[in-house]
């Protein structure tokens, strides 16, 4: 773990989220309290920094620093709000093409992912404040940069992100075994947003319930599944090629 990747003590990090500075995750010491800590979880809601309550045992293995009881890790990328994505990417004149990911937790996977996704065009990649790979060196030396280069927006909740993206015009597509369309016979030209499930339990049943079509990527042979980025990649060329 990188030093500088460590935001020790209360007033550094508010004054670091105050700043603007992207943190992947608050770590509070349990039963911690105080006006500094009421300020740090008012502005961790207001940025969807995810907080999470531990043991002293697990701060001070981090850190053996005054931490009066907060740990942050600063994020290597700048996270970004959805509907200014939005707003920006429709002002420029751009069709909409999102990929969302619903635990995804494999940061090798996420770096794929974003590697794909800027190639074929993409302009972001929407995830959850908690449930999901943290987006570090590793995630960025599997993107080749790309998570540099594509809007990372993180949110509180994916199915309220659905529901913006619908309010916004923009459809919303997941896989699902035994959807009778074919990835192929979506129509990608339109503002889409694709969503993505962890290879084990796929997308949620709540948030796939609230996608507008479901398709399959047809296989050759008979398989279980693939890797998720690899998937990925499949659908993602398939939306650059009938926008092309």
């Amino acid at each position: 773990m990188k030093k500088d990747s460590l935001i020790i003590g209360r007033q550094p990090l508010i004054e670091a989220m105050r700043d603007g500075r992207a943190i992947d995750k608050i770590l509070f010491q349990r039963n911690t309290s105080g006006e500094s800590i009421g300020e740090i979880r008012k502005l961790a809601k207001e940025n969807n920094i995810p907080i999470q309550q531990v043991p002293p045992e697990k701060l001070f293995s981090i850190t053996k620093a005054n931490h009066q009881g907060v740990i942050a890790f600063a994020a290597i990328i700048q996270y970004m709000n959805l509907q200014d994505v939005i707003d920006s990417i429709l002002s420029e004149g751009q069709v909409p093409l999102f990929i969302m990911l619903d635990g995804v937790t494999d940061v090798r996977n996420i770096g794929a992912i974003a590697r794909s996704a800027f190639c074929c065009g993409a302009q972001a990649i929407i995830i959850p404040d908690k449930g999901v790979g943290a987006l570090n060196e590793e995630a960025m030396k599997s993107s080749a940069g790309a998570l540099e280069k594509i809007h990372i927006c993180r949110v509180s909740s994916l199915l309220k992100a659905v529901d913006s993206l619908h309010l916004n015009g923009i459809k919303v597509f997941t896989s699902e075994m035994n959807a009778s369309k074919k990835v192929f016979e979506l129509n990608f030209s339109e503002p889409s947003c694709v969503i993505m499930g962890s290879e084990d339990n796929g997308v949620q049943p709540y948030i796939s319930k609230a996608a507008d079509e479901h398709f399959t990527i047809p296989m050759k042979n008979n398989f279980d599944s693939l890797n998720v980025s690899v998937a990925a990649g499949i659908i993602l060329y398939e939306a650059m090629k009938q926008r092309i």
